[in-house]
Order: C-alpha cells, then structure tokens, then sequence
C-alpha cells in the first residue's frame, strides 16, 4: 500500500506543479499542503506517505529542483 502513496504523491506533484515559480518556498509549502488533503480525499493517509516517502515538502521541493535544473539560464 505504500507504494501506491509514493505512485500517487509523486504524480500529483508533477501534474500540479505550475508553469512559473516566484516565490518556491510558497510553491513548496502550498502544494505539499494540498498534496496531503489530496491523498486524504483518495484515502491515503499522511502517515502512509511518511513511511514510503519521507517529507512531503523535501520531495515537492526535489521535484521543483528537477525541474528547474534542465531549464537555461
């Protein structure tokens, strides 16, 4: 069950993360809120994230960073 936490949370950060970041500390923080009522609503709970994941802003946080990391200067 676990892994459908992990399936779940990384995919709803990527179809979620928005085009143009200003503020990421705000991006982060928002959608790592939003990512866990999201999971709740599919009924997974925040505590079944933690044990597969670990933070759920340290992993919205990577994801951004991937991003980001192939973008030009």
């Amino acid at each position: 069950m676990s892994r459908r936490a992990a399936d779940f949370l990384r995919k709803w950060i990527c179809d979620h993360l928005p085009p143009r970041i200003d503020d990421a500390a705000l991006v982060v923080t928002t959608m790592a809120a939003d990512a866990v009522r999201a999971a709740e609503a599919q009924g997974i709970a925040r505590q079944e994230i933690d044990r597969e994941i670990g933070s759920v802003y340290e992993a919205t946080m990577r994801t951004l960073q991937d991003r980001t990391s192939g973008l030009p200067d």
